[in-house]
């Protein structure tokens, strides 16, 4: 069954899902990979269904975990190492998962977890707005991920450029004394900007999935 969203893009998806998530309490977002999911699918993004959009973001996946294994092994004496997730549509399904929480991008969750369980912090950067981020981390958690650390858009956020402001997230996690080893997402504006040794890029579909 194919999935047909030609309404969707990253600002008017993200504003669905806030509202989800507002509607629904819980209980208690360098070098660049080669983009092998872009190269391999041909379908427009508005066909696209679900399982060819995790295939994709395991081709890109299956490039991303052996450089972390080779990285994480080759810690220096003293350093802090961490990886920067993007959340829509790279750590959580949010154009195929209509629930809450939100269910995890597998492909993602796997390459994160090897990270965590061997010290790696997890950040996640997002732009998200800061109302919803009590549900989102608590969603993230609820999944499987450790979430290290946070970061979401506050009302003047809300007026700069994505792709600025995701950088300088990232520029406050390196002067928290971490290296960032990978900076995964699903958007250009995710990875641009630097401050990461390396950046992984997932299908967006030209800019159909948030």
């Amino acid at each position: 069954m194919q999935i047909r969203r030609p309404w969707l893009r990253r600002a008017s998806v993200t504003a669905v899902s806030a509202a989800a998530l507002l509607a629904m309490a819980a209980p208690a977002d360098a070098t660049t990979a080669p983009r092998a999911s872009e190269a391999a699918t041909t379908a427009t993004a508005a066909d696209v269904d679900y399982g060819t959009w995790q295939k994709d973001c395991r081709a890109v996946m299956d490039q991303a975990l052996p450089y972390l294994k080779q990285r994480i092994a080759a810690t220096k004496p003293g350093e802090k190492q961490a990886i920067v997730l993007d959340i829509d549509n790279t750590a959580l399904e949010t154009d195929f998962g209509f629930s809450y929480p939100q269910p995890a991008n597998k492909p993602v969750l796997e390459a994160a977890r090897y990270a965590q369980e061997r010290g790696v912090a997890v950040f996640f950067v997002t732009a998200r707005p800061d109302i919803i981020a009590s549900f989102t981390q608590y969603n993230l958690k609820q999944t499987g991920y450790q979430v290290s650390g946070l970061y979401v858009r506050n009302f003047i956020d809300l007026f700069k450029n994505v792709a600025e402001y995701k950088t300088a997230q990232r520029v406050d996690i390196e002067r928290k004394g971490y290296t960032i080893i990978a900076n995964i997402g699903n958007s250009s504006t995710d990875l641009s900007g630097g401050h990461a040794e390396k950046t992984y890029k997932l299908p967006d579909y030209d800019g159909q999935l948030s």
